[in-house]
C-alpha cells in the first residue's frame, strides 16, 4: 500500500536526515518539506502538529513528532 509521507525538515536537523534515512533505507517514498525556507510550510507544521519543532512525520494525516520508529513503523505497518 502506498503512503502519502510527508517529511517537515530544516538542513540542519539531524533527526531529519536519520528519519529520511530511515524512509529511503525501507523504500518509502516522502515529500520533504523545508520549513527554514517557507514559512507558509513551517506555519502548516505548527497548526498540524502543536509543535515548533522538527522533524515532524506526516504519515495519511496522522502527525508523527521527532523520530519516533516505532510510531512510524506502526503508521506504515512495517511492524
Amino acid at each position: 500500500m502506498e503512503h502519502e509521507v510527508i517529511v517537515y525538515t530544516t538542513p540542519t536537523c539531524p533527526w531529519c536526515q536519520a528519519v529520511k534515512q530511515y524512509l529511503e533505507a525501507r523504500g518509502i517514498p516522502y515529500r520533504e518539506v523545508d520549513v527554514a525556507a517557507d514559512a507558509q510550510a513551517a506555519m502548516e507544521m505548527i497548526r498540524k502538529s502543536g509543535q515548533q519543532g522538527v522533524p515532524v512525520v506526516e504519515i495519511d494525516g496522522e502527525i508523527v513528532v521527532g523520530f519516533d520508529r516505532g510510531r512510524i513503523d506502526a503508521l506504515l505497518g512495517l511492524e
